[in-house]
């Protein structure tokens, strides 16, 4: 998509990384809208200057190869199978819009392995602010004390869930955060959840299941 337009650089991948990461911030903030964020993040990186129409069409263009590139970790279904199979409900909590959310899960075939989404898109606040932690709990119908986050971000998610009174796992594939004062996993393989429930911390508390409404 970057060749399409030009664009060699060896480092093409990290720049549109920083470059989504500042506008996806200012969405998350509830500065930008969805759409929005997208249409900035493609004008910066194309150094174009385009109306919003032109802007989403140069963005479809990326979203295919994006979507395309959508994989689900070896290790996914078999830990969410270990959760349910214990009587856990499953929701994912993203910073990511719904219906985008929604796709993804769809996508991957993991619709049957997750019982709630909650995307932060419907709350008034992103990870980590405690306000989506505390809505989050408030929709799936769980208490801060029997909740567990397992997230790959080391502040959204597992500061941000500890600091809401959560217990929380770092997932740490590439091992970044060695030494780093949280639970850390490098695989979902090492978290299971029959009784006695076992992972970094405490166990967690039996809850009861709720509909998905993607489903």
């Amino acid at each position: 998509w970057a060749a399409d337009h030009g664009i060699t650089d060896p480092d093409v991948a990290q720049r549109w990384a920083a470059i989504s990461e500042v506008y996806y911030t200012r969405y998350q903030r509830r500065e930008l809208t969805f759409a929005g964020q997208r249409r900035w993040r493609v004008r910066e990186f194309l150094g174009v200057d385009v109306d919003d129409a032109e802007a989403d069409a140069l963005f479809a263009r990326y979203r295919e190869r994006y979507e395309a590139g959508w994989s689900v970790f070896d290790d996914a279904v078999p830990v969410l199978r270990r959760a349910r199979a214990a009587g856990l409900t499953v929701a994912v909590l993203t910073n990511g819009d719904e219906d985008q959310s929604r796709l993804k899960i769809m996508n991957a075939g993991l619709s049957g392995e997750i019982d709630t989404l909650v995307a932060t898109s419907r709350l008034p606040a992103s990870k980590p602010d405690l306000r989506a932690f505390a809505d989050a709990l408030n929709l799936v119908g769980v208490a801060a004390k029997d909740a567990l986050m397992v997230g790959d971000s080391l502040e959204k998610d597992v500061r941000g869930a500890l600091a809401a009174g959560w217990d929380a796992v770092l997932l740490d594939r590439s091992d970044l955060h060695r030494g780093v004062d949280v639970p850390r996993v490098r695989s979902l393989d090492a978290l299971t959840f029959d009784p006695p429930c076992r992972y970094p911390r405490r166990p967690i508390g039996q809850v009861t299941p709720v509909p998905w409404s993607g489903q």
